[in-house]
């Protein structure tokens, strides 16, 4: 109990009289230390206030003769302060070497930091005794101004400054460069006999590619938000928001409809995902049955639609907002920042018509791939009763290599409420949207099916594409009769469906050929792990040889032959094959046999593989029994398994 009842350590400590017995068992003691001549240690008062007012009423410690006031005062001893740079010299033989080498006393603050009234009191010292057996280091009010000049002189104020007080400096970011990784250290992949277009397929990009694509969507997912844009810190349980177009830009860009409109990326603090904010400036929501439009459109789930999350408004802005969320696809590109950038947004008036560069024209095979894919998209949306309403250059994603996603849905769905509108024209002006679109995928215009335009529009189509495709353009432009629908166009470009179907098998046997060679980095990485939890734990079981007696000191061998490899220089080998190799015929148990050896070189064992692997699962066996009993006694089973049933397996 006499540790629970100990007073918080204090760096006072009482002084009293040789041989005085201190029954006073609270006060802590110092640390025997070994005898020294007190004698000879000079007073602490002498070298920082220049005097010791105990000097004549008991004083212990040494005080040096006071300078002769002589005309040749160069033969007196002198006892200034060493903290002004000075060497103290010795005034008789007497003073040891260790006093004159004394290291200099300096205050860990400022005398007006320690001056300064604390709202805390500091712990109660025992107070001095009445003997006189005391250095006075608690005095500063009788040498305030000596202690102040040399405070002045050492220490400016400016490097002591409190938070919040006087003048504050800020200093830049350290700025950290950052290296290449290893994009393609990995197990060989299946060979390309085995796998169609292995090198690069319509929809997946080259191997080395592929990776380095997901690595740039890893980092743009974890993105810092930059600092002074006057966004919002948080907003309706979402934070970091990072604009994702300029807001500064042209205001057409901006526009959605009759709003003013802006994208930014966030993170939500619910389940910690990034999602796509659409925000519609100035809207109030005049009914909240508006927001069942949204819950209708979240059911839908399309390869071939961005997913909607949720739908709020918010103040956050300075303005009543209407803020849509949907599913976040990084490094995303709309149709038109992807072809139709370099070239005019719009015909001006005496401007001759240009067919696009052959640098921005579209290939036919991806144009087809994107007739097809938004072609399924309508089909899914109007099945289920809604229309896209958004198919729009600007609002059509490429997420990834040709794969498109019609984004921004069931935001005028909330916008238009108020306006009753039939659904079937819905759906038939979705068709001439996407007729608009395809004519300016072909151009690369975005009013070339509108006014004059139209006829040169066809003549460039016809020199540039096949037929069909003017005839899928003109389909869905001219005003068909009440029976026309989306299922029509699928059968007329049937054959371009299928080709489309096989490029997507493809891909994923691309896909699953790539994931093939990332199964052995899982399993590595579960055996490293589990050299982690068994080397080197001298407190399981509350034995500290534990980790060096048995199965552990093999597996500590083990760990030395893999990684602790040496050349006949000495000098550390790093060969990665080596343990890829020795990991690779742990993780099957190999009857193979190695010699493992001592550090000291004194002894050696000659286990196999298998033996090795029996060992590991033995040692760590042990660890996860203790660990579930100890989950069962606190948490429980439920929970044990999740965390324990991936070692399991």
């Amino acid at each position: 109990m006499a540790f629970f009842n100990a007073r918080p350590q204090s760096s006072a400590i009482k002084i009293v009289k040789p041989g005085e017995a201190n029954d006073d068992d609270n006060i802590l003691k110092p640390t025997p230390v070994r005898k020294t001549d007190n004698v000879q240690r000079h007073c602490r008062n002498i070298m920082i206030y220049g005097s010791c007012k105990y000097e004549n009423k008991g004083c212990v410690y040494y005080h040096p003769p006071a300078p002769d006031t002589s005309p040749n005062p160069s033969n007196a001893p002198r006892a200034e302060s060493p903290i002004k740079g000075q060497t103290i010299s010795s005034p008789s033989p007497s003073l040891s070497a260790k006093a004159v080498n004394a290291p200099v006393f300096v205050p860990k603050l400022p005398l007006p930091a320690l001056l300064q009234p604390t709202a805390t009191p500091p712990p109660q010292s025992p107070s001095p005794p009445t003997n006189g057996y005391q250095e006075d280091h608690s005095d500063f009010s009788d040498a305030e101004g000596q202690a102040q000049e040399l405070n002045d002189q050492y220490y400016p104020d400016h490097q002591y400054d409190t938070y919040g007080a006087g003048e504050q400096h800020y200093y830049a970011a350290p700025v950290f460069v950052r290296q290449p990784l290893n994009y393609h250290l990995y197990t060989s992949t299946v060979p390309a006999a085995f796998v169609s277009s292995i090198a690069e397929t319509h929809f997946v990009p080259p191997s080395g590619e592929l990776r380095t694509l997901l690595q740039s969507r890893s980092e743009d997912l974890r993105m810092a938000p930059p600092s002074g844009l006057g966004l919002p810190e948080e907003m309706q349980g979402y934070h970091s928001l990072i604009p994702l177009e300029n807001i500064g830009g042209p205001t057409e860009r901006r526009k959605f409809g009759n709003w003013n409109s802006s994208m930014y990326r966030a993170i939500n603090s619910v389940d910690g995902c990034t999602y796509a904010l659409r925000r519609i400036e100035n809207y109030r929501l005049s009914h909240q049955a508006a927001f069942s439009a949204i819950e209708t459109w979240a059911a839908i789930r399309h390869p071939g639609v961005v997913a909607i999350h949720e739908a709020f408004t918010t103040h956050a802005f300075g303005d009543s907002s209407l803020v849509v969320a949907y599913t976040y696809h990084p490094q995303a590109q709309t149709l038109f920042d992807a072809h139709l950038k370099l070239t005019p947004p719009a015909y001006q008036p005496g401007m001759r018509f240009q067919q696009p560069a052959a640098s921005t024209q579209v290939p036919e095979r991806t144009l087809w791939s994107y007739i097809v894919q938004i072609a399924g998209a309508i089909k899914r949306v109007h099945d289920a009763g809604q229309a896209l309403r958004m198919i729009d250059v600007t609002k059509v994603l490429v997420t990834s290599k040709n794969h498109v996603r019609v984004g921004s849905c069931g935001i005028v769905d909330v916008l238009l409420y108020d306006t009753p509108q039939d659904m079937h024209m819905l759906q038939q002006e979705d068709m001439t949207m996407f007729g608009r679109l395809v004519f300016a995928l072909c151009t690369g215009n975005v009013m070339a099916s509108s006014g004059g335009n139209f006829q040169k529009s066809l003549e460039v189509m016809g020199r540039l594409y096949s037929p069909e495709i003017k005839t899928v353009a003109l389909f869905l432009v001219n005003k068909g009769g009440p029976h026309k629908n989306i299922g029509q166009l699928l059968e007329i470009i049937s054959s371009r469906v299928v080709a489309e179907m096989g490029d997507a098998l493809i891909a994923a046997d691309t896909l699953q050929n790539e994931l093939m060679g990332e199964l052995e980095n899982a399993r590595l990485v579960r055996l490293l792990c589990k050299f982690g939890f068994i080397n080197e734990r001298p407190e399981f079981a509350r034995e500290p040889r534990w980790s060096e007696t048995g199965d552990r000191y093999i597996i500590k061998l083990f760990r030395d032959y893999v990684f602790h490899q040496v050349d006949e220089n000495g000098n550390p080998s790093l060969n990665l094959s080596h343990v890829l190799t020795c990991l690779s015929k742990l993780d099957a148990g190999t009857d193979e046999k190695v010699m493992l050896v001592s550090r000291d070189e004194q002894s050696c064992l000659v286990v196999s593989y298998k033996e090795i692997k029996a060992c590991v699962e033995s040692a760590f066996g042990e660890l996860a029994r203790a660990a579930a009993s100890n989950v069962n006694n606190n948490v429980g089973a439920g929970y044990q398994d999740e965390r324990l049933g991936g070692w399991i397996k």
